[in-house]
């Protein structure tokens, strides 16, 4: 099967933070989108999501055609996907409610068009096992905020086809992506098993009394955080080795991984340590909303992004 890879539709179901984000991409990129909306306050909070993220598309900069207006909403599945040239499912994580609807998705969308998924975790042979043509189903795990940050985790299932990967890909890459596939279906993919180890411990350093939700990101955006922004842990700890690189690094530091820092199980989320977290973002965010935060997330995101852009041309460096 040739699978379709020239986009001009794309197709949203599920419009919460993460569906409301792939809208605005699309969009930003000059496409038509077409949502499933089953109720007139889907549409409004769909349309509020996008009109926050505008702002930033339009610092970032737009594709030419780009418009809100060539957002469109469907109140069924098969209206919202029938004439779709790419599909991308961003409902919640519930094993038995995707299955139920990618199998109508598949008996809707055109045999040729991929469909997508945005999960963040669960294995597509689990759920796309039952779909018309599985070979066309993928996974395209997105990170917050959809519509500014490139990274997309592409992965295939155990019928899933090289072609569409390989499509999956192009498309996403032609949406301004950094695609990076995931050759085998792990849980919790990459980076998502990354971050969940980080938020384990800090998680634990709360429960602790070790340091408060503040104090944690302080150590995270005043320290490894810039780093890993332009270059990553392994690429970091190579040149903590020195001329000798990450051989001397492994050698110097890597008998401390023996050691009992950490605590890779999560702790318990007693009340106490759920009052702690709550208590202690609250106060980091103070006054502030969470839409006037987002809009300070997106220019920082939009900053940092343009100035290493910046920096690696002057050095030649373009990966």
């Amino acid at each position: 099967m040739k699978i379709h890879s020239d986009i001009k539709l794309f197709a949203s179901l599920g419009n919460g933070v993460i569906g409301s984000g792939w809208v605005a991409r699309a969009l930003a990129n000059g496409l038509d989108v077409i949502a499933w909306a089953r109720t007139k306050e889907t549409e409004n909070t769909l349309r509020r999501r996008v009109i926050n993220a505008w702002s930033a598309l339009e610092k970032q900069g737009m594709a030419e055609g780009s418009s809100q207006s060539r957002l469109h909403f469907a109140g069924t599945i098969d209206e919202c996907v029938k004439q779709a040239d790419f599909i991308q499912e961003s409902i919640p994580e519930q094993l038995d409610l995707k299955k139920q609807l990618h199998i109508k998705i598949g008996e809707s969308a055109r045999h040729n068009v991929i469909i997508a998924s945005s999960t963040s975790g669960l294995l597509p042979s689990d759920f796309y096992h039952h779909v018309s043509y599985p070979e066309r189903c993928v996974v395209g795990h997105p990170f917050n905020p959809v519509y500014l940050l490139p990274l997309v985790e592409v992965v295939g299932g155990k019928q899933t086809s090289d072609s569409a990967i390989n499509s999956a890909i192009k498309i996403y890459s032609a949406l301004g992506m950094q695609p990076l596939h995931v050759r085998k279906e792990v849980p919790g993919f990459i980076a998502d098993r990354l971050l969940e180890a980080l938020w384990r411990e800090a998680l634990h350093l709360v429960n602790d009394g070790v340091a408060t939700t503040g104090e944690i990101d302080d150590a995270i955006r005043f320290g490894a955080g810039l780093r890993w922004s332009f270059m990553g842990t392994f690429l970091t700890y190579t040149l903590a080795g020195g001329d000798a690189g990450m051989r001397h690094f492994m050698a110097q530091f890597g008998p401390a991984l023996a050691l009992p820092w950490t605590k890779l199980q999560a702790p318990e989320l007693t009340e106490k340590l759920i009052d702690s977290v709550v208590e202690g973002t609250t106060e980091q965010l103070g006054r502030h909303s969470i839409n006037a935060m987002e809009r300070y997330r997106d220019d920082c995101l939009i900053a940092v992004m343009n100035a290493i852009a910046d920096t690696k041309s002057q050095h030649g460096i373009s990966s």
